[in-house]
């Protein structure tokens, strides 16, 4: 299928076109640009939901629960399912599938795993074009849910409209997540199986360092759930929505995703340059040997291949 049948494809909605699509994207390979450029101007409809959070607090549970309240509404739903750190595996949402069983046959629900493979600039500029092709071909509510809570997931899951940051009781407490930058990215934090010793614990101490952060204009609520029996659920779905129309009523949303593109935009340019300058100092032998033998530092060498030559200093 070339490019051109596949953003055809894409735009009509057309599951197999769309699983090429993100193959593409993952791969990195060279009609991406024409598919990207194909399918932009269709995007922008869909609600985007990214969840993270350490391993075992029940993601995948939660977005399986997620999509079923979205098939409710009569929604239709996309789950992309991130691992940062494998090219072999998709994380547990979709490993062995077990937990989306029943939306497998679901026409209106697309499910996908999603490795960084030859994609340049990794997961962070990966996530968004797979997001957008999924937006383009229609689907209203987009799941992004990413393994673990280093830096390339808060980065994934910041990517999204509403970010959720889940935890559970006894799985490391609530101050080592703020560390690693989760305040900042969570627009709802969800302690999820809440039926364990210890989750009002959480809760409260979620709360607590909120109160000690500056104030914000949106407030993310703690709320408590248990995926499995879908005690909380509702509530949780409730404040997504609240969230999306506090966005929406304050201009948040279009400001946010105008921030995202330049940002995308800017790490592309960057990655494309890093790439090139590499290449050209494969190239040059001389500069290599230069740098080898010690008579050309390195800022020396960056400035050559900038400038063509290095500036007296």
């Amino acid at each position: 299928m070339d490019v051109h049948a596949l953003i055809a494809g894409v735009l009509a909605h057309e599951p197999r076109a769309v699983a090429r699509a993100i193959s593409l994207v993952e791969d990195g390979g060279e009609d991406l640009a024409a598919l990207s450029g194909g399918i932009y101007e269709h995007t922008g409809g869909a609600a985007t939901v990214g969840i993270t959070g350490a391993p075992g607090v029940g993601k995948s549970t939660l977005a399986a629960a997620l999509v079923r309240l979205a098939r409710h509404e009569g929604r239709r739903v996309a789950v992309l399912a991130v691992d940062p750190t494998s090219p072999y595996t998709g994380g547990a949402l979709l490993g062995d599938r077990v937990r989306m069983q029943e939306h497998a046959t679901d026409p209106d629900v697309f499910i996908r795993s999603m490795a960084t493979r030859g994609h340049l600039g990794g997961m962070a500029l990966a996530t968004p074009e797979a997001v957008r092709i999924l937006d383009a071909a229609g689907y209203e509510l987009v799941i992004v849910e990413t393994v673990g809570v280093g830096q390339a997931e808060i980065e994934v899951a910041a990517a999204t409209d509403t970010a959720l940051v889940v935890l559970a009781p006894g799985l490391g407490d609530a101050v080592q997540m703020a560390k690693a930058g989760i305040l900042e990215i969570a627009d709802v934090f969800v302690v999820n199986k809440a039926d364990r010793d210890g989750a009002a614990a959480v809760q409260r101490e979620l709360r607590q360092m909120l109160q000690l952060g500056a104030a914000l204009t949106w407030e993310p609520p703690v709320l408590a759930t248990t995926a499995t029996t879908d005690d909380g659920l509702e509530e949780l779905w409730l404040a997504i929505a609240r969230h999306r129309a506090h966005l929406d009523a304050t201009g948040s949303l279009r400001i946010r995703r105008h921030t995202r593109v330049l940002q995308e935009v800017e790490a592309i340019a960057a990655e494309r340059f890093r790439q090139t300058t590499v290449r050209a100092l494969e190239a040059d032998g001389d500069l290599a040997e230069r740098l080898r033998d010690r008579t050309i530092d390195p800022y020396g060498a960056a400035d050559e291949l900038l400038h063509g030559s290095a500036p007296d200093r």
